[in-house]
């Protein structure tokens, strides 16, 4: 069983910054996709930012783009996700992703391995 694991959570007010990790505890040939989502009380899981098994590759929501960038060290299993410039409306529990495919995908149900989450709050 993969396990995944964030941090990097916490308060920032708005035009802030916070990095976000995820350790996973099996290498990349096993879970080679791995994916941002995000859910703000009363919503539904929304997708943020995914990257492919080698970093060339990535997706972001369309709320996101230019604000947020997606990583990953796969000699430690890490994925980040960088967040700047954020916004009130970024308030939400953050969750990492892990999927056992190399397509890239961008729907929750997708993924087959998934973290606790972290609480990401920006105030204004």
């Amino acid at each position: 069983q993969v396990q995944v694991a964030e941090s990097g959570g916490g308060s920032v007010q708005a035009g802030g910054s916070l990095r976000l990790s995820c350790a996973a505890s099996e290498r990349t040939f096993r879970v080679p996709t791995l994916a941002w989502f995000r859910q703000a009380p009363g919503k539904e899981r929304e997708f943020v930012a995914v990257v492919n098994w080698n970093g060339g590759s990535t997706k972001y929501a369309d709320s996101v783009k230019g604000r947020f960038t997606i990583s990953r060290d796969n000699a430690k299993n890490t994925v980040f996700l960088q967040m700047n410039s954020l916004k009130p409306e970024d308030t939400a529990v953050y969750y990492c992703a892990a999927r056992s495919s190399y397509n890239v995908r961008d729907i929750p149900g997708e993924y087959d391995y998934w973290g606790q989450g972290t609480q990401v709050t920006v105030s204004s």
